[in-house]
């Protein structure tokens, strides 16, 4: 089978990539809710949030990372049949919210390469991390962890 995603020997420290953007909505905060069973008033309650320091609602922390991931992992096409598995991630900080309305987008960066040592045909890719916002903000930021397909031969 030809694979159209890059392996682990095609990647380089510093080597970047942009997502798509996706506009967050309200119905992604309540469906969120709804999926998660987080009702916290934050989320969920205009009238309370306006009483909080964001002023209004804003989106699940979890739930920008589960979009973001789903942007990085679907949008990019780079890991196309040639990334193995999601490992984990590292130091995932939520800096500001994200409300609806706001429109994100990820910025990758490689920031680590490591052959496996079990698996000599895997390697394992560190992804600098920034989940950013329509103004540039950076609303969440870490490293997540890739299990990536080496060329064989």
């Amino acid at each position: 089978m030809s694979s159209t995603g890059l392996y682990f020997d095609d990647f380089a420290i510093g080597q970047a990539w942009r997502t798509p953007a996706r506009t967050i909505t309200d119905a992604d905060v309540i469906g969120w809710a709804g999926f998660s069973g987080d009702f916290n008033p934050l989320h969920t309650d205009e009238e309370f949030a306006k009483t909080t320091p964001f002023g209004r609602r804003i989106f699940h922390g979890p739930g920008v990372f589960a979009i973001a991931s789903g942007l990085a992992w679907t949008r990019l096409g780079i890991n196309e049949d040639t990334a193995m598995a999601f490992l984990g991630m590292r130091d995932w900080t939520m800096r500001q919210p994200v409300f609806a309305g706001d429109t994100i987008h990820v910025v990758q960066t490689i920031d680590a390469l490591r052959i496996s040592s079990s698996n000599p045909d895997r390697g394992i890719v560190t992804l600098l991390v920034h989940v950013v916002n329509q103004t540039g903000a950076v609303c969440q930021e870490g490293r997540w962890l890739l299990l990536w397909s080496r060329r064989q031969g």
